[in-house]
């Protein structure tokens, strides 16, 4: 029998909820009259506490300031100052808006708290209103100068009801307490979640000003220290760049019935790359383990096809064959004396690792002309026709290959760009984008690629984005922060696409006969990669941060290393260890 709570805490730990899900999941609990908002100040209070008593903070002295919005984030950062308060502590809160929750501010009020407000039009009891400009404008400066001297910082102005760029008062505040598009720079180390400098900022729900579904920084925000997310993971918490404005995310579990929620976006897990592998069986033989055929490399660039293929050779294949011109031929035989030269059947293909894009080949390029004959035959017409492209094996079209991409192509042909490489795609098939713009909105441009030319699109960063077909005519979107930043290094992308084909190898056919698994198994060799990578410089710093459940105790981590400089070599010798961790991990939760 399953354990449903397990299931349960893994959904919440691993999907993220858009706000119109979220709003409806509170529904039935709201119609019960679960008392929703009390239950997330009570959290928020008591981990700020637990920070305090942590920290050693000296409480009478401590300033703590409150942010409130007039909704009911507004309401949450209320009732959470009302219970400090109660336990003693000296709290104000600033009021951004024109009226608040009326209950958690009589709350407020009765604890003892202190009001702020700043609007001249504001409708709130037993504030001033009506003041000139000039007040309002040194009020606004004098509340600035306050909430930046706090201590302890409560940020609830907009929660997920915000859409698109702050504006007025809030907007004011942001661009000084915080910061305009650019993300904040985290270590992403385990137990350095907490290095504190004053203000302690605590994020109520979500952070304001970033794009709490879509990932993105639309203009200025304030970055957390803590994100406490109620209910269900936001998007933001996992979506670059807005993932690395929410800090440290402690989840409050209401007890949401998520089973039937598609989530808008889902991490990747071991789990992912233990399903991407295929166990060899006894009576295998070479062939049926996955054989794949890489055009990688070029006469200017032979490395690639020596890192493409020996990542792939060591990826559970069974047989690899290059296609490329003599001098890299030599170089792959020389690291990889078990390669076969020269065309074959093959279960899955790797092309452009370290091929001139358009700008900078040859007309006459061997790679270039091999890689664009073999797209073709992938090519679909823009209704989606063409049986013997849907019936080609699983591709990667990585780096000078993308320049070669059909308009439009079935998933099994998986795009591996970086934000640049997107960028130049995304500007030949559709529109002028720029790399900042891929950057800034990740989930928006990714999804943008995989509509416009059908293939499952691997957006690679410190926060990976995956993106493919659900089969039901939509999306499923996938992100993966596994590696250390070490992995950031010349021919790290040339070993990922090695890897990625050798996955989509072992499981070819079941990949062409249902696509809404290439994503899945994109993601599992991503995850692999990152694995490998922090295997290779003994790290322990990743980007993504598995959130903490509240009111569940805190793994012990007495410390974590950030590791050692690598280089791709490194990561492929690791990946023999990487496989065999997963494979021991998979044997023993069988």
């Amino acid at each position: 029998m399953e354990d449903q709570t397990t299931d349960h805490t893994d959904t919440l730990t691993t999907a993220a909820f858009d706000a119109a899900t979220v709003r409806a999941l509170e529904q039935p609990l709201l119609a019960d009259e679960v008392p929703l908002m009390r239950m997330a100040a009570n959290a928020t209070a008591r981990t700020i506490l637990d920070v305090i008593d942590q920290e050693e903070w000296d409480e009478p002295s401590l300033r703590v300031c409150v942010l409130a919005g007039a909704g009911d984030n507004g309401g949450d950062g209320l009732y959470t100052g009302a219970i400090l308060a109660a336990e003693g502590l000296n709290v104000t809160a600033i009021a951004v808006g024109r009226t608040l929750h009326d209950a958690a501010y009589e709350a407020f009020l009765d604890a003892g708290g202190h009001i702020y407000a700043l609007d001249p039009s504001n409708d709130i009891p037993g504030c001033p209103s009506g003041f000139p400009a000039g007040e309002a404008g040194q009020r606004l400066e004098h509340a600035i100068a306050f909430a930046g001297k706090a201590h302890i910082l409560i940020d609830a102005m907009t929660g997920i009801g915000g859409t698109g760029a702050l504006h007025g008062i809030p907007a004011a505040i942001a661009s000084v307490l915080g910061r305009t598009v650019t993300p904040p720079r985290r270590l992403g180390l385990p137990n350095d979640e907490l290095a504190i400098d004053f203000p302690f900022v605590v994020a109520v729900d979500t952070p304001s000003g970033i794009g709490v579904d879509d990932g993105s920084l639309p203009g200025a925000y304030i970055p957390a220290d803590v994100t406490m997310m109620f209910g269900a993971l936001k998007p933001c918490a996992m979506l670059p760049p807005a993932s690395l404005a929410c800090g440290n995310v402690v989840l409050v579990d209401f007890g949401f019935d998520v089973d039937d929620a598609t989530p808008t976006v889902e991490t990747v897990d071991c789990g992912y790359a233990q399903n991407a592998l295929r166990i060899p069986l006894v009576e295998d033989a070479k062939y049926n383990r996955g054989v794949v055929g890489l055009i990688t490399g070029s006469t200017q660039y032979p490395g690639a096809a020596v890192l493409s293929s020996c990542a792939a050779a060591r990826s559970n294949t069974g047989m690899i064959r290059y296609l490329g011109p003599e001098r890299a031929q030599n170089l792959v035989l020389q690291s990889l004396p078990e390669a076969v030269m020269g065309k074959g059947h093959v279960q899955a293909w790797v092309t452009g690792c370290g091929v001139p894009d358009t700008d900078h080949a040859d007309t006459t390029d061997i790679q270039r002309t091999a890689i664009s004959a073999l797209l073709a035959h992938y090519s679909l017409t823009q209704d989606g026709a063409n049986s013997e492209a849907l019936a080609m094996p699983p591709i990667v079209v990585d780096a000078g290959a993308l320049d070669l991409l059909p308009d439009h192509v079935p998933p099994q042909v998986v795009i591996t760009p970086h934000a640049g490489e997107l960028a130049r795609l995304l500007t030949r098939i559709d529109a002028p984008t720029t790399r900042d713009e891929i950057m800034a909105e990740s989930l928006r441009q990714a999804q943008r690629a995989c509509e416009l030319t059908g293939a499952t699109v691997v957006l690679k960063g410190a926060y990976t984005v995956i993106v493919g077909t659900d089969g039901n005519g939509g999306m499923r979107t996938l992100v993966c922060g596994r590696a250390p930043a070490f992995l950031a290094t010349a021919g790290a992308g040339d070993v990922l696409a090695g890897i990625i084909g050798a996955l989509l190898a072992q499981r070819a056919q079941e990949l062409i006969d249902d696509p809404t698994l290439v994503a899945e198994m994109a993601a599992g060799a991503v995850y692999t990669h990152g694995l490998a990578a922090a295997m290779a410089a003994h790290s322990d710093q990743h980007a993504w941060q598995t959130p903490h459940l509240y009111g569940e105790p805190k793994p012990d981590i007495a410390q974590s290393a950030c590791g050692h400089p690598i280089i791709a070599s490194d990561v492929i010798a690791a990946l023999p260890s990487a496989f065999d961790l997963l494979n021991t991990t998979a044997r023993y939760e069988d």
